[in-house]
């Protein structure tokens, strides 16, 4: 619930080190989850609509810093996320809390890396207005750990695998290496992020006797079909865990979406 990103970014980083020290536990007896309708986050940017964001070119300045800032937003939420699965699905094995608490800190880094770009480019985080999509489906699977790797890691994290190397392209084509730079860290570490969702996405799949391809298919055709678009990295998709026929899977419910 911290609301200053720096500070919460700080203690994201501390988290995962009292983690791997020991210093720091699940308690199992400890109160249940509450429901976190809105995390802490600073009372700027302003969210609207994703169809209320403009649309801006990368071939100036002000554009380029726009797309930075919808950056630093995805990762500021992710933090959120991370540190919301390690609260809200204790009952899972202390891996899962791990993973997460490490996912966390790495979120936290790679914030700090777009806001200090985009602190370059003459802003700050809140200077734009963003959306609230990430956070509004965080909401929506705060009930299962199951319903929340699909649909968090796989699918709206997954999206980023999809679109960086576009992003990378284009900023390349405009001259801004030092944005290709950073993003380039974070396309790398997202694949370990998004293949942390599919690991626990198949162990929870298999200790329900579900089948995996077959329920992630349902689960994304029922709760986020507009979220698949193309086209897919299916390179960086493979390496994150997910098989040929669910990628095959997913292309067929865009194409039947388009």
């Amino acid at each position: 619930m911290e609301s200053d990103p720096a500070c919460k970014c700080a203690a994201a980083a501390e988290l995962w080190r009292d983690w791997q020290t020991g210093a720091l536990a699940v308690e199992a007896a400890a109160a249940p989850p509450v429901a976190v309708p809105v995390p802490g986050r600073p009372t700027r940017p302003r969210l609207v609509a994703p169809r209320e964001l403009p649309r801006r070119g990368l071939g100036t300045q002000e554009g380029r810093a726009a797309l930075v800032h919808a950056v630093a937003h995805i990762e500021f939420n992710a933090v959120n996320l991370a540190l919301d699965a390690v609260y809200r699905f204790r009952e899972l094995p202390d891996d899962f809390a791990g993973d997460w608490l490490r996912i966390a800190a790495e979120e936290a880094r790679h914030f700090g890396m777009v806001r200090e770009r985009l602190q370059d480019l003459g802003c700050d985080y809140g200077d734009y207005p963003a959306h609230n999509g990430l956070w509004e489906m965080a909401c929506k699977t705060d009930r299962d750990p199951l319903l929340r790797m699909a649909l968090v890691p796989r699918v709206l994290e997954a999206r980023g695998l999809d679109v960086t190397p576009g992003m990378i392209e284009r900023l390349s084509a405009a001259g801004d290496l030092e944005t290709v730079a950073v993003l380039e860290v974070i396309l790398r570490e997202e694949v370990g992020h998004v293949a942390a969702g599919s690991r626990w996405y198949a162990e929870l799949c298999r200790a329900r006797g579900l089948e995996p391809e077959a329920t992630f298919r349902e689960l994304v055709r029922e709760h986020a079909p507009g979220h698949v678009q193309g086209p897919l990295h299916a390179e960086a998709r493979l390496a994150a865990g997910f098989s040929a026929a669910e990628l095959d899977g997913l292309e067929s419910l865009r194409l039947r979406r388009d």
